[in-house]
């Protein structure tokens, strides 16, 4: 039995925004996984530096992915999860943990900068859908991810 569900936005903005926020969920989770696993496997004269730098950003991402699965769920959709359903998902592949501190900050920025394009796609559909609550959350979401990368470029010694 389909649920009719009256929120001012129709079936098809739903489920499109729905299908931006899990690719956004996917990306952000992947890239808290990396994130927590180079928190363990960071080596080198930075090592106390960075290990806390990691450790301060998968903990925003963890907190942050509950919200966004949870919008999804609002607008009538599942929610992504699993392994399999976020690595179809996402464009973020897995970190190596052997590699040196520098390639894993680079390899950090790149996924970020990723998920900051996936956001701004996500947050397209909700505007155009006049989405304003998803929209908040994407907001939320971008501006995060691209603090995150700012930080890192900043590591690196980048602008």
């Amino acid at each position: 039995m389909a649920e009719k569900i009256k929120t001012g936005l129709d079936a098809e903005d739903r489920k499109a925004v729905a299908q931006a926020l899990s690719r956004m969920l996917a990306d952000t989770y992947a890239v808290y996984l990396k994130t927590h696993g180079f928190h363990w496997n960071v080596r080198g004269p930075n090592f106390s530096s960075l290990h806390a730098l990691f450790m301060e950003q998968y903990t925003e991402m963890w907190q942050a992915i509950d919200d966004v699965a949870e919008r999804i769920r609002a607008l009538g959709e599942l929610a992504p999860q699993g392994y399999g359903a976020f690595g179809n998902l996402s464009a973020i592949k897995d970190g190596d943990p052997e590699g040196d501190s520098q390639s894993m900050l680079q390899a950090l920025t790149s996924d970020h900068e990723t998920v900051i394009a996936t956001c701004r796609e996500a947050l397209t559909l909700a505007q155009k859908a006049e989405d304003e609550a998803s929209a908040g959350i994407i907001t939320d979401r971008l501006e995060a991810h691209e603090k995150h990368a700012w930080m890192l470029r900043a590591t690196l010694g980048g602008k």
